[in-house]
């Protein structure tokens, strides 16, 4: 099976709320770096817990591999989500040992080597270490596992432009050359160069989904810059 996730008709409807995704249909291949770009209220985040089997859908469909998120697919989807999700009381070796311990793709040796290159001690407390050390552990977590789907929210935001470009690389050397990552993100510009493909969301509906190359080609501008001119006010 070529494409990786599929998407028909995708409604997702909070209690008295309108829809925060509306009839969405999607497809994405493998092997593709591709950026989910959208003002806030777009529907990202919507999108990211119902492929992660964190929300149920009100219609439609999701398949990951073929399978409806659920158990399965957590299994070959590694989440990165946009705030801290580790016990700032627990050592970097407590938490490698949580990730060994419940996924069976994560692989301990090359999480070790990342570390090791940023002088990180398994010893350490995650308190001890700064914002932006934290945020490349939890990165480092996530793709040590070798997973079909790697989905990364607002994985930038909030550290400073050298933790940046560490993170972008780590990115981009250790993911599964035959899955995919889905990044969301504010910070278009800071990500550009790491994208095959974007997706611009706008109230919940799908208004692009094109190749950055053809965004540059047909607009002879940048992702960011074409960005900024479509969702400008």
């Amino acid at each position: 099976m070529s494409e990786l996730v599929e998407i028909k008709g995708l409604t997702k409807v909070y209690p008295n709320s309108t829809a925060a995704i509306r009839d969405m249909n999607l497809t994405l291949p493998r092997g593709r770096i591709i950026g989910l770009l959208g003002p806030n209220g777009s529907g990202k985040t919507t999108l990211i817990k119902l492929l992660n089997g964190l929300l149920v859908p009100t219609q439609g469909s999701i398949l990951i591999n073929g399978k409806v998120p659920g158990p399965e697919t957590k299994a070959r989807v590694a989440y990165l989500p946009d705030r801290n999700f580790l016990s700032e009381n627990e050592t970097v070796r407590r938490v490698l040992d949580y990730f060994e311990e419940f996924y069976l793709d994560f692989s301990r040796e090359k999480a070790m080597g990342m570390l090791e290159s940023l002088g990180i001690s398994p010893q350490m407390k995650l308190k001890t270490l700064s914002k932006g050390t934290r945020e490349k552990v939890q990165l480092i977590l996530v793709m040590s596992r070798s997973a079909d789907l790697y989905v990364l929210d607002e994985p930038i935001a909030g550290v400073d432009p050298a933790a940046r470009d560490y993170i972008l690389r780590t990115i981009i050397n250790n993911y599964n050359p035959q899955a995919t990552v889905l990044i969301s993100t504010h910070l278009i510009g800071d990500v550009e160069s790491v994208l095959d493909e974007v997706i611009f969301l706008r109230y919940g509906q799908i208004l692009l989904y094109t190749s950055v190359d053809q965004i540059r080609e047909t607009q002879g501008k940048s992702v960011d810059a074409y960005f900024r001119e479509v969702f400008a006010c």
